[in-house]
């Protein structure tokens, strides 16, 4: 029995409805695009996963009720904005330790790492992003779910978030996402302008989404898994942007370019060295479950989930996500990495 078919409560069958499994059917096909708007709204895949859960329960406990009297689609985003709402009541923003402290230093001291809820967490393309499609539409899709646009999209008023991506990311019209909210089509469009205006006070850096290989992207992405395995930090530098950034999550400290990035690679961080690396996908860019040996037998033992932001033919940014107890399994990343 799935999830939402264990939900508690009258099943649409039982209620003298659809037949369960249709409507289970029905509802799970948009699973992928709830959770990639859900995530967009909390910057958490797994409060995203949850929102998406809760989401689907009530629209199958409600099933019955609906009766078509809207578009299923426009209904459970309806559930699932309310959903959001309820959950990002009351609490502070999330980020990423780039938005919340000026760079550190290699000789900077670690410090204790912050609270899981203080940090945009990454999320793999396939839970939020639709298999096959339109290049160009797919390219788009990335470029909404990069970790700079999540941790910008946190600066905006709840309801003004979600007035965005209906409007901006999924195209909804005006209309469609007053009647979503129950409010009027010139609250939305002034939400709108406000959260225009607040997202380009706030400098987005620009990367590359990530696209279906070319041979340049391939040979850097190619040198940098060498250059990090071997820890050539000499090559590994020099695949970098004169201003690229290091960051940590739930550590605070961040670093930004070569000399700092280098020092600490050299000092703190050289736990990293013999490191071996896993190729995933995670918000729209090129990323890695990263490995440390682990002892004598020869195993890698998970450490970070990296994300590799690349501009041009550079890298411009590495964010390590340190949390593999839940990011391995998350990414499907195994346990355990043998020699």
């Amino acid at each position: 029995m799935s999830d939402l078919a264990a939900a508690k409560g009258a099943s649409p069958t039982e209620a003298g409805g659809a037949p369960a499994q249709a409507v289970e059917l029905r509802l799970e096909q948009y699973r992928s695009e709830l959770t990639g708007y859900c995530y967009r709204m909390l910057g958490s895949a797994f409060e995203a996963e949850d929102a998406v859960q809760d989401t689907m329960v009530r629209a199958w406990r409600a099933f019955d009720r609906f009766e078509g009297r809207a578009a299923l689609r426009s209904w459970l985003y309806r559930i699932a904005t309310n959903v959001c709402l309820d959950m990002l009541g009351g609490r502070e923003r999330r980020a990423r330790p780039i938005d919340l402290s000026p760079a550190s230093t290699a000789a900077t001291p670690v410090g204790a790492p912050l609270p899981e809820a203080t940090w945009i967490g990454p999320i793999p393309d396939g839970r939020v992003l639709p298999e096959g499609g339109d290049p160009a539409e797919l390219a788009a899709m990335r470029e909404t779910v990069r970790l700079a646009f999540i941790a910008a999209l946190q600066h905006l008023a709840p309801r003004q978030r979600a007035v965005l991506i209906l409007r901006e990311v999924l195209a909804w019209r005006a209309s469609e996402v007053a009647e979503l909210l129950e409010t009027s089509v010139a609250s939305v469009n002034s939400a709108l302008q406000r959260a225009r205006a607040t997202l380009a006070s706030n400098d987005v850096a620009a990367t590359d989404a990530r696209r279906p290989m070319d041979d340049t992207q391939r040979a850097l992405l190619a040198r940098y898994v060498d250059a990090f395995e071997r820890y050539d930090l000499d090559s590994l530098t020099a695949l970098l942007h004169e201003d690229a950034t290091l960051s940590m999550p739930p550590l605070e400290l961040w670093l930004r370019g070569h000399e700092d990035i280098r020092g600490w690679l050299l000092g703190t961080g050289c736990g990293c060295r013999g490191s071996r690396l896993v190729p995933v996908a995670a918000n729209g860019c090129w990323a890695f479950g990263q490995y440390r040996p682990s002892g004598p037998d020869g195993a890698f033992e998970p450490w970070a989930l990296q994300v590799v932001e690349v501009s041009g033919d550079r890298v411009a940014g590495l964010t390590s996500f340190l949390d593999t107890e839940r990011l391995f399994p998350l990414f499907g990343l195994p346990p355990v990495l043998d020699s």
